[in-house]
Protein backbone atom coordinates (compact mmCIF):
# COMPACT_ATOMS: atom_id res chain seq x y z
CA UNK A 1 0.00 0.00 0.00
CA UNK A 2 1.16 3.44 -0.67
CA UNK A 3 0.48 6.85 1.07
CA UNK A 4 0.03 10.00 -1.28
CA UNK A 5 0.59 13.62 -0.14
CA UNK A 6 0.06 16.60 -1.87
CA UNK A 7 2.88 18.77 -0.69
CA UNK A 8 1.59 21.90 -2.73
CA UNK A 9 -1.93 21.75 -0.66
CA UNK A 10 -0.43 20.25 2.57
CA UNK A 11 -3.20 17.21 2.66
CA UNK A 12 -2.98 13.63 2.38
CA UNK A 13 -4.77 12.34 -0.71
CA UNK A 14 -5.13 8.78 0.50
CA UNK A 15 -3.02 6.04 2.95
CA UNK A 16 -4.04 2.76 1.26
CA UNK A 17 -3.80 3.40 -2.26
CA UNK A 18 -2.78 0.14 -4.26
CA UNK A 19 -0.20 0.42 -6.71
CA UNK A 20 -0.97 -0.98 -10.82
CA UNK A 21 2.20 -1.58 -12.28
CA UNK A 22 2.21 -4.82 -13.94
CA UNK A 23 -0.08 -5.24 -17.14
CA UNK A 24 -2.57 -7.55 -15.38
CA UNK A 25 -3.14 -5.11 -12.60
CA UNK A 26 -3.20 -2.51 -15.27
CA UNK A 27 -5.77 -4.37 -17.57
CA UNK A 28 -8.28 -4.82 -14.58
CA UNK A 29 -7.33 -1.81 -12.47
CA UNK A 30 -10.74 -1.18 -10.71
CA UNK A 31 -12.82 -3.63 -12.22
CA UNK A 32 -15.03 -5.81 -10.47
CA UNK A 33 -15.40 -3.62 -7.53
CA UNK A 34 -18.52 -1.94 -5.67
CA UNK A 35 -16.12 1.06 -4.86
CA UNK A 36 -13.28 2.43 -3.31
CA UNK A 37 -12.87 3.09 0.36
CA UNK A 38 -11.65 6.43 1.61
CA UNK A 39 -7.88 7.02 2.02
CA UNK A 40 -8.22 4.21 -0.94
CA UNK A 41 -7.23 4.50 -4.46
CA UNK A 42 -4.87 3.10 -7.16
CA UNK A 43 -2.15 4.51 -8.96
CA UNK A 44 -1.49 3.27 -12.51
CA UNK A 45 2.29 3.30 -13.79
CA UNK A 46 2.31 3.71 -16.88
CA UNK A 47 -0.35 5.49 -17.91
CA UNK A 48 -1.23 8.02 -20.17
CA UNK A 49 -5.13 7.84 -20.01
CA UNK A 50 -7.77 5.49 -18.82
CA UNK A 51 -11.18 4.82 -18.50
CA UNK A 52 -14.42 3.64 -16.65
CA UNK A 53 -16.22 0.86 -19.15
CA UNK A 54 -17.43 -1.70 -16.95
CA UNK A 55 -16.88 0.16 -13.46
CA UNK A 56 -20.20 0.51 -11.29
CA UNK A 57 -19.18 4.02 -9.66
CA UNK A 58 -17.73 7.14 -9.95
CA UNK A 59 -13.69 8.22 -9.47
CA UNK A 60 -11.84 11.13 -9.25
CA UNK A 61 -8.79 10.30 -11.77
CA UNK A 62 -5.48 12.70 -11.67
CA UNK A 63 -3.27 12.58 -14.23
CA UNK A 64 0.73 13.01 -12.96
CA UNK A 65 3.72 13.52 -14.77
CA UNK A 66 6.94 12.02 -14.65
CA UNK A 67 7.94 14.06 -11.24
CA UNK A 68 4.35 13.41 -9.99
CA UNK A 69 2.93 16.89 -10.63
CA UNK A 70 -0.84 17.02 -11.38
CA UNK A 71 -1.36 17.79 -15.21
CA UNK A 72 -4.65 16.72 -15.52
CA UNK A 73 -7.81 16.24 -13.37
CA UNK A 74 -11.12 14.37 -13.83
CA UNK A 75 -13.41 15.25 -10.96
CA UNK A 76 -16.19 12.36 -10.48
CA UNK A 77 -15.85 11.05 -13.44
CA UNK A 78 -18.54 8.51 -14.59
CA UNK A 79 -18.80 4.78 -15.28
CA UNK A 80 -18.35 4.36 -19.17
CA UNK A 81 -16.18 7.13 -19.81
CA UNK A 82 -12.60 7.77 -21.29
CA UNK A 83 -10.33 10.67 -20.31
CA UNK A 84 -7.68 12.19 -22.69
CA UNK A 85 -4.54 10.73 -23.45
CA UNK A 86 -1.58 12.54 -23.08
CA UNK A 87 1.92 11.87 -23.91
CA UNK A 88 3.00 13.82 -20.60
CA UNK A 89 1.60 11.93 -18.61
CA UNK A 90 3.31 9.08 -17.02
CA UNK A 91 0.97 7.80 -14.84
CA UNK A 92 -2.63 8.00 -13.40
CA UNK A 93 -3.98 8.05 -10.13
CA UNK A 94 -7.71 6.42 -9.54
CA UNK A 95 -9.77 7.88 -5.93
CA UNK A 96 -12.74 7.83 -4.49
CA UNK A 97 -15.23 10.61 -6.13
CA UNK A 98 -15.13 13.87 -4.47
CA UNK A 99 -11.00 13.76 -3.41
CA UNK A 100 -9.87 16.20 -5.75
CA UNK A 101 -12.33 18.90 -4.31
CA UNK A 102 -11.93 17.71 -0.71
CA UNK A 103 -8.12 18.42 -0.82
CA UNK A 104 -8.59 21.73 -2.76
CA UNK A 105 -5.82 19.63 -5.65
CA UNK A 106 -5.07 21.69 -8.83
CA UNK A 107 -3.19 21.37 -11.81
CA UNK A 108 0.08 22.53 -10.55
CA UNK A 109 0.61 20.20 -7.27
CA UNK A 110 3.10 18.78 -6.51
CA UNK A 111 2.72 14.70 -4.89
CA UNK A 112 4.76 13.02 -2.96
CA UNK A 113 4.36 8.96 -2.80
CA UNK A 114 5.49 6.08 -0.28
CA UNK A 115 4.98 3.03 0.76
CA UNK A 116 3.39 2.54 3.98
CA UNK A 117 5.34 1.08 6.41
CA UNK A 118 3.10 -2.43 6.48
CA UNK A 119 3.74 -2.70 2.98
CA UNK A 120 7.57 -2.89 3.57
Amino acid sequence: MLNVFNTTQGVVVGNSVELADTSMKRLFGLLGRHGLEAGGGLWIKPSSGVHTFGMSFDIDVVGLDRNLKVIKLWNSMVPYRVTTVSFKMRSVLELPSGVILATKMQVGDQLHITSTPESM
